[in-house]
């Protein structure tokens, strides 16, 4: 069967049938075969980098979103502003595994023509593990970094601060290298830990760092409850909901290049920011501030560039590790580790998450036969 429980507690389940669970789950609520298979494999996707906080465990959210209306399935972005290097474009709270796809297709497109673009996506839906669009763009031959927040959602104090008035607005950077060589992506949100981290230690997974979370009070804690506060029984916890806040990482320079991402992914795509004082609670969406280069634009018609990134990660990973057998390791290695080991062993979810994705499925049609007959390699 392929969902096997372990020793630690965990569920561990193999990608394929996790995927036609959740590909189902969203046909049946209304999406199409197209866009519910890009959702499955852009969330186990995640699951297999160890992103956990960006995989399987949104599905119960996802599915809410779609019944709310907060995301709607099978959406054209539609440009608004266009130039041969630069695009704005309203996602039209489109999944984002839609629009955002759309989104950088358009961008890989105009910087293959040009040697560089830029793309303001506005009103997405959650875009998911960013990194998938660093990955893209580095498929294509292209460097690419983005900027994204979250608009309407306020779960992160800024620095010196004890209330929310932030989201967790990641940032991400993809290094394109040779065909048979994997692209380097650096791909972190600027909270000290992203909220689907937060969901996934509230749900028996993985703890938080100690210094995670701070209170109403202003205490400093690893515990995720004061982020989602009481949580009714047979409903999904929200972050929206808790008096406490997630914090930014680094202090001073968290906190300054998530005010960055707000500036860049909010105000300058129109998207809008996570909140203003006249308008605390705003519709949910994610807005993302895209460039991509070809390194070929820069004067390197050969493999000069490729060259020179491969010989600096031999530098930097000679340096002597801190602790015995150790290692340095360069952005997106962990991943690349990580996969190989789940692909082997399978998604880890905690009892909690997977009974959500469970019921989730269940809830949109699909029966327990169904299911197994899933786990067991028929679908």
């Amino acid at each position: 069967m392929a969902a096997v429980k372990k020793e630690d507690g965990s569920i561990y389940v193999q990608v394929e049938p996790l995927k036609s669970i959740v590909a189902q789950t969203f046909n049946l609520r209304g999406c199409s075969q197209k866009e519910s298979s890009r959702i499955a494999i852009r969330l186990s996707g995640a699951n297999l980098r160890g992103h956990d906080s960006h995989g399987v465990i949104r599905v119960p959210r996802y599915a809410d979103y779609l019944k709310e209306g907060i995301q709607v399935a099978d959406i054209t972005a539609e440009i608004k502003t266009e130039t041969d290097i630069l695009a704005v474009i309203d996602g039209k709270f489109g999944f984002g595994q839609t629009v955002g796809e759309q989104a950088v297709d358009i961008g890989i497109k105009k910087a293959k023509a040009n040697g560089i673009s830029i793309i303001g996506l506005q009103n997405a839906g959650h875009l998911g593990r960013i990194g998938d669009w660093a990955e893209r763009a580095a498929a294509a031959g292209l460097i690419s970094i983005h900027m994204v927040n979250v608009r309407g959602s306020l779960i992160v104090a800024p620095f010196g601060g004890i209330d929310r008035r932030m989201s967790t607005s990641p940032f991400c950077a993809g290094i394109p290298m040779d065909n048979d060589e994997d692209p380097i992506i650096l791909d972190m949100a600027t909270s000290v830990v992203a909220e689907g981290k937060a969901l996934v230690a509230l749900k028996g997974g993985k703890p938080l760092p100690e210094d995670a979370i701070i209170t109403e009070t202003g205490e400093i804690t690893g515990d995720p409850k004061p982020l989602y506060g009481d949580t009714k029984q047979g409903e999904f916890p929200n972050p929206s909901n808790g008096p406490g806040a997630i914090r930014a990482f680094g202090n001073h320079k968290g906190s300054g290049l998530n005010f960055l991402m707000e500036m860049m992914a909010g105000a300058l795509t129109g998207s809008g920011c996570a909140g203003t004082l006249s308008e605390p609670k705003r519709r949910f969406c994610n807005g993302m501030f895209s460039m991509y280069f070809s390194p070929d634009a820069f004067g390197h018609s050969d493999d000069s560039f490729v060259s020179e990134v491969r010989a600096y990660v031999e530098f930097l990973k000679s340096s002597r590790p801190t602790e015995p057998g150790g290692e340095v390791l360069i952005p997106g290695e962990k991943e690349k580790k990580v996969m190989a080991e789940r692909l082997q062993s399978g998604l880890p979810l905690a009892p909690e998450a997977w009974e959500d994705i469970l019921s989730t499925a269940r809830d949109s049609g699909i029966s327990q036969s169904n299911i197994d007959a899933m786990l067991n390699g028929h679908y």
